[in-house]
Order: C-alpha cells, then sequence, then structure tokens
C-alpha cells in the first residue's frame, strides 16, 4: 500500500484530506504536526488525525530549530516584508516542507500532501519549497483535485465526523507561532474599516498601555541577540519575554496590504511584538557599525531576502548566497541597543558598540591584519 505524508495542523480542508487522500490513493495517510508554539491544542490534533483514519501521527517541537535556523537568520539579513513586518508565518513554511521531506523518507512514503486552498499562497509556496529540497518527491494539493463544490466538502465532512467549526468562514483567519501572529482578512472586509480590536491577541491597543514607557537594552554579539537589560538568555526565552513586555506596551501592530501570489490584494493584520523590537535594534545597531554604501547593499538584499522567503526560494542557490554576504557583515553587528516602549511606539534611545565611534570598517579590517601579523611574528611597518 502507497503511503501519503500530509502537512496537519488540524484545519478544515485537511482534516477532510485525511479520508480523501486514504480513499482517492487507497492510501496509508500519516500526518506531521509542528509545534511553533500552540501548546496544549497539539494533543488534540493529534486525537483528531487518528480519529479521522491517519495511520501515525508525528508531533514534532520544532520552535529552538525555528528559532535558530530559521528567524535568527531572516533577524540578521533584515528581511522584512515591505520594509515593516517581519515573515511570521511565511518563515516556517520551509521548515514544515523540509520535515515533511523527512518524514517522508522515514516513512518509505510515495508523496507528500498539504490541505491549502486551491489559489493561496501557501499552496505555492510548498510546491517550490518541495521542489527546491527534493525534487522527485510528489506533491498532493488535494483541493486542487477534489471535484466538490464547498457544500458538498461540507457534507463530506460531516458524513465522516470532520468537526466543522461554526465560523469556518468567518472574516479572518490567524496564524501564530513564537516569531509572531498574522491575520488573514476576508476579501470582502473594507480595508477602509478600522481592524476590529478582537483579533489582537498579543498586543494591547494604546489607549491600555501603561502611562510610563518601558525602556530595553539589547546586546548583540555578530548579529544575533544575546543579553536583554544584561539578562543572558536563550534565543526563545528572549522572544518570550520581549513579546511580554512588548506586547504590554502595544509594540508589534502592523497593517498591510499584500499582493498575493496568487494574484489579486489582501489586507493582513501582524502582531510581532518581540520580532519588532528585535529587527528594530538589530537594524539600527547595523547602521550605526556598518559603512553606509555597505548598509544599503545590506538593506537592499534583505528586501530580496523576504521576497525569497515569500515565493517560496527559502532553499534557493540565492539564499545561500545572501546568507555568505550577511556572514561576512555580521561579525561588526556587535554592541547594544537601547530602545523605549511606549504605547504602541518602539524607538532608539542609546546605541554603543566598539565598532560605533567613528571607526571604519577599513581601519578596523587594518587593525585586524596588523594583529594576525604581529602574531605570526613578523614586525608591522608604517608609511
Amino acid at each position: 500500500m502507497d503511503r501519503i505524508v500530509l502537512a496537519y495542523a488540524g484545519g478544515l480542508d485537511a482534516s477532510i484530506a485525511i479520508p480523501w487522500l486514504a480513499d482517492t490513493f487507497k492510501a496509508e495517510v500519516v500526518t506531521v504536526t509542528l509545534d511553533f508554539g500552540a501548546g496544549s491544542e497539539l494533543v488534540e490534533i493529534r486525537q483528531r488525525a487518528l480519529a479521522l483514519g491517519a495511520a501515525r501521527s508525528h508531533v514534532i517541537d520544532v520552535r529552538e530549530e525555528f528559532i535558530r535556523d530559521y528567524a535568527m537568520p531572516a533577524l540578521q539579513a533584515g528581511a522584512m516584508h515591505a520594509d515593516r513586518a517581519p515573515m511570521a508565518t511565511a518563515l516556517t513554511r520551509p521548515l514544515i516542507a523540509r520535515k515533511l521531506v523527512d518524514v517522508a523518507r522515514m516513512e518509505n512514503a510515495t508523496a507528500v500532501a498539504h490541505g491549502c486552498g486551491a489559489a493561496s499562497d501557501d499552496g505555492l509556496r510548498f510546491d517550490a519549497l518541495v521542489a527546491g529540497l527534493s525534487p522527485a518527491t510528489r506533491v498532493i494539493a488535494p483541493t486542487r483535485m477534489w471535484d466538490m463544490t464547498r457544500d458538498e466538502a461540507l457534507t463530506f465532512a460531516r458524513e465522516r465526523g470532520v468537526p466543522v467549526p461554526a465560523s469556518f468562514d468567518g472574516p479572518y483567519k490567524s496564524f501564530a507561532n513564537v516569531w509572531g501572529r498574522s491575520t488573514l482578512c476576508s476579501p470582502a472586509q473594507d480595508p477602509w474599516v478600522e481592524p476590529s480590536e478582537e483579533i489582537f491577541e498579543l498586543t494591547r491597543a494604546s489607549r491600555d498601555c501603561p502611562a510610563q514607557p518601558a525602556y530595553v537594552e539589547i546586546e548583540f554579539e555578530g548579529g544575533r541577540p544575546i543579553r536583554v537589560n544584561s539578562i543572558e538568555m536563550s534565543p526563545l526565552e528572549m522572544i518570550e519575554s520581549l513579546e511580554t513586555i512588548a506586547g504590554l506596551h502595544g509594540v508589534g501592530r502592523i497593517d498591510l496590504m499584500t499582493t498575493r501570489l496568487a494574484g489579486g490584494q489582501s489586507r493582513e493584520i501582524f502582531e510581532a511584538p518581540a520580532a519588532v523590537v528585535l529587527h528594530t535594534a538589530h537594524r539600527e545597531l547595523e547602521q550605526l557599525v556598518v559603512a553606509s554604501d555597505l548598509e544599503q547593499v545590506s538593506h537592499a538584499l534583505g528586501r530580496t531576502y523576504a521576497d525569497l522567503i515569500s515565493t517560496g526560494q527559502w532553499f534557493s542557490p540565492t539564499r545561500s548566497a545572501i546568507d555568505a554576504f550577511v556572514a561576512a557583515v555580521q561579525p561588526r553587528v556587535t554592541g547594544a541597543i537601547r530602545l523605549k516602549l511606549f504605547k504602541g511606539d518602539c524607538r532608539v534611545a542609546g546605541r554603543r558598540s566598539p565598532f560605533g565611534n567613528g571607526e571604519t570598517a577599513e581601519s578596523s579590517h587594518a587593525d585586524a591584519a596588523a594583529d594576525r601579523t604581529s602574531a605570526s611574528g613578523a614586525v608591522p611597518t608604517h608609511s
């Protein structure tokens, strides 16, 4: 019997896909659910997958791997959607694709599958990502294949015991992980209308924020944040701590009109308190310590990096080349930035770096070369 590995987060389409794939392809369905910060929901999701007929259900905690191998490189590269929003949702897709391919190999599966909509950006991303990782792996997208109207799909779901949320077709769809949260608004939602407060979970409205500002000092070493207010933390601990304090002060809300890969525009609301704080601090420190012409190149490549994430090109040679450029620049991005958080505003209040007191990149490299020459036993000469 064939075996298909399905990316499964508990949604309606992916839930329908479990029995549909089993029936259509006469195959075992193995689900893969990744923990990006959902916590206790994962137990329920795993039980649901098994109840719907999955042969096995893999649940994998990827929080630290996601932050280390995806969020931190994106931070160092300055990858921000439209120069404003951290890549909170699209950035998870390369890791999901990698785990799908890894589990498919482990399970000797003939294909991988996802429950993304027929005209969704995520569906296009997964196709590109899996092709970049494993060109021989077949990708099945049930929503593009089944010949069912929405009402017929709902009937199919009810007949197979698939739970149908009362508001599954509501005006908002939200996705959350440790790096942030994004809410996609229905195309019917008027972009002139202010987003309702009910869609925000990580940040307070400015009217409810404390009357006094908070100051946070973030220390970087080689472009990676290592301490907050002189306390050394792991990246995951730092993000959780910054999310709490920045969210309390209303920092991290972004409202954007985005151009979809599948065509058209949609409104997307982002909440990323920790990511916004870290990107702000990293950008300010980089501007302090990197020569202006080099910083302009870095900023332009950051936009390209964000585009690669958005279009599913994480596993491309272009991203690898940009990573090499970033790795050459980041050693100088060492120092501290003090930020003031107040009623939704995040602005720099202080900067310091061993490379930021008028020293140029050229003089730093010259000093480093002299040090290496001295260490080799030679006596440096001066003109």
